[in-house]
């Protein structure tokens, strides 16, 4: 009886451990913070401790972690997932706050309710990492109809395609001058198509990758469990990203953006360069009531409309409340521009910072245009209609666009071609 109760013992104990999934499959397993048999003095000791702490990548059974082996794309969309959430002391999961409060109401919803029973673990049947590549997708992190086999190894471009889609659903994307000028100085580049450079781009002038120092950022290439977790842990932690230095020479500049954040701009030309200065000077003849942000000043009539425009929600509609005028510069395309709307009072209180940008813009020909200016902004006040909707003054071109219903107008300005 002994003999039959210890084979059917020992029958069932083979079962469970022929049962139990990968290590990627299933959430960290007890004691994560123990040290592994092959990461003592490994590069990525201290993040792969952290990471395996919070349960984003587990270890195996047998002591090792396996630093260097190529993790598959089904994996790292899994790791992704969990780097945006908070592991708690009992073991579950939630979605960390400051990642909702990034996501677009859209997205919000959509884990509010498509999501509301996600219990952040691989699926019990099926495929493990069906729900984690829902979500991804659904969430735009991800297009699913590229991928044709998830258990495929992760490349580098593989990477910097999620980080790039990640980044315009969480944050906003750098100016692509810049980050295509840091690509092309790796020898390398131009064996990614035009459509991963974007993406390598983007990773490397937000320091979350970084090329290798034979001057090659790795096309091609496979991502280790390792190297995996520490792009995670720079795309999910600003403060562990690489500092990417900018030369004013070249007329590279770091500029802020809506909460605390900033982001870096490659301008055109000195002219706009100096507009830029032109901003930071002008706005301070508002006192308290304007801010900078990215490459657009923005005026308002009081503090309690500034404050109204910087806490509304991202899901503002034409009817939110909007700031009396701003002065906006667009590297991308070369162009200036005034926006005003005609409220009681705007023009008195933005007349002496609009003159004094134009007489930095234009030089001789600002009368000019603030003679434009200002017959333009009486017409539309006054409730007339203005026939003149282009204008060439010195070597620019200003194209009027006038709401009349909302009395407000903008001043397109770019050089003559």
């Amino acid at each position: 009886m002994k003999r039959w109760l210890g084979l059917i013992i020992t029958i069932t104990m083979i079962g469970a451990s022929v049962s139990l999934p990968s290590t990627f499959e299933r959430a960290a397993a007890a004691a994560p913070s123990a040290g592994f048999s092959d990461t003592k003095g490994h590069w990525a000791e201290a993040t792969i401790k952290d990471m395996v702490n919070r349960g984003i990548l587990d270890g195996y059974a047998d002591g090792t972690f396996r630093p260097e082996e190529p993790v598959k794309i089904d994996q790292f969309v899994k790791m992704l997932i969990l780097s945006y959430s908070d592991l708690h002391p009992n073991g579950t999961r939630s979605w960390n706050s400051a990642f909702l409060a990034s996501l677009s109401l859209e997205n919000q919803t959509i884990l509010q309710q498509d999501y509301r029973y996600f219990s952040f673990e691989p699926s019990a049947s099926g495929y493990w990492a069906k729900e984690f590549i829902d979500i991804a997708s659904d969430l735009h992190f991800i297009n699913k109809s590229r991928y044709t086999d998830f258990q495929a190894d992760m490349t580098r471009e593989n990477v910097a395609e999620v980080i790039y889609y990640t980044l315009q659903e969480t944050e906003f994307l750098e100016d692509s001058v810049f980050g295509q000028k840091m690509a092309q100085a790796y020898g390398d580049i131009n064996s990614a198509t035009e459509r991963e450079q974007r993406f390598i781009a983007e990773a490397l002038v937000k320091g979350i990758m970084e090329g290798f120092p034979n001057g090659f950022f790795g096309v091609g290439q496979k991502v280790t469990r390792a190297q995996a977790l520490i792009i995670l842990e720079r795309l999910t932690h600003k403060s562990k990203r690489i500092a990417v230095n900018v030369s004013p020479d070249k007329l590279e500049r770091v500029v802020p953006t809506a909460g605390g954040g900033s982001k870096i701009i490659v301008f055109p030309d000195k002219r706009m360069w100096d507009a830029y200065e032109s901003l930071l000077t002008v706005g301070a003849l508002r006192g308290a009531n304007h801010d900078v942000f990215d490459t657009t000043l923005r005026l308002y009539k009081d503090q309690a409309e500034k404050e109204s425009v910087q806490n509304q929600s991202s899901a503002a509609s034409s009817t939110a409340v909007n700031e009396e005028a701003s002065i906006w510069l667009d590297p991308q395309y070369n162009t200036y521009g005034i926006t005003i709307r005609l409220r009681e009072g705007t023009l008195a209180r933005n007349k002496e910072v609009i003159e004094q940008f134009a007489n930095g813009l234009f030089g001789y020909n600002a009368s000019e245009f603030k003679q434009l200016f200002s017959d333009v902004c009486a017409k539309v006040e006054g409730g007339q209609i203005v026939s003149k909707t282009y204008a060439e003054i010195g070597n620019d071109t200003v194209t009027l666009l006038i709401d009349s219903k909302q009395k407000q107008v903008i001043f397109s300005i770019a050089p003559k071609k």
